[in-house]
């Protein structure tokens, strides 16, 4: 297993999140990553139900998860991250010219083409969904993300992954569609579905998951 208290790099994760948000915290993007190329790395838990601290902050100005350390280099952003550990692994980020910078054009297009509009669905679907906006702002936004996912799927097309081989693209947009896992959005797309569980069936993606998890049943959380 690559979590390792002595590895040289270090990935800031949540010591405890409410069982809902479990599985979709992004240090697991890290963790996935370090797992598929067997890399180690080391915890950095912090308390999630607390203000950061102003140390924290100056790393992670927001206070998000996850940041990560390596050899005394301080990166922050999941996206920026994955493409930080493509850096070491041709598994992840492939030297085809081509190639490569197809998964760094998907990586960014999984974080900044897709993921937005998901997260707002998250918001008016979970968070908002009895408020007046969010049930005007549905069926707009739904139209909209349907719009991305086909483009999506028709980019994919009969590949496997999104530039060809599995890299951190992958990575990115896999968990961006997890959160649309209970819906029809990418269950009615049989591409985009099929992708989804040919992603989450790898190992690395177990590993990591039974990782973050791990973290959250060691640690009780009373309310306090």
């Amino acid at each position: 297993m690559p979590v390792n208290p002595n590895a040289s790099i270090e990935i800031t994760a949540f010591a405890w999140v409410p069982p809902f948000v479990e599985g979709f915290v992004r240090d697991l993007r890290a963790r996935w990553a370090c797992e598929e190329i067997g890399l180690d790395y080391a915890e950095r838990l912090i308390d999630a139900t607390s203000p950061r601290p102003a140390s924290y902050l100056r790393e992670q100005p927001w206070g998000q998860v996850p940041v990560l350390k390596d050899q005394g280099i301080t990166w922050f952003e999941s996206g920026a991250i994955l493409l930080h550990l493509g850096e070491k692994d041709p598994r992840l980020l492939p030297l085809d010219p081509q190639s490569r910078a197809s998964a760094i054009s998907w990586l960014f297009a999984a974080l900044n083409t897709v993921e937005p509009r998901v997260m707002e669905f998250a918001t008016i679907n979970v968070f908002a969904k009895e408020e007046a906006w969010a049930i005007q702002r549905r069926p707009s936004l739904l139209t909209f993300i349907g719009g991305r996912l086909d483009g999506l799927a028709d980019a994919l097309g009969e590949k496997s992954f999104l530039a060809g081989d599995f890299s951190i693209a992958d990575i990115a947009m896999a968990m961006v569609l997890k959160e649309l896992r209970d819906t029809d959005l990418v269950v009615s797309r049989p591409r985009l579905s099929a992708y989804l569980d040919r992603s989450l069936a790898r190992p690395a993606y177990r590993r990591a998951l039974d990782a973050q998890i791990a973290v959250f049943r060691r640690t009780s959380f009373d309310g306090a």
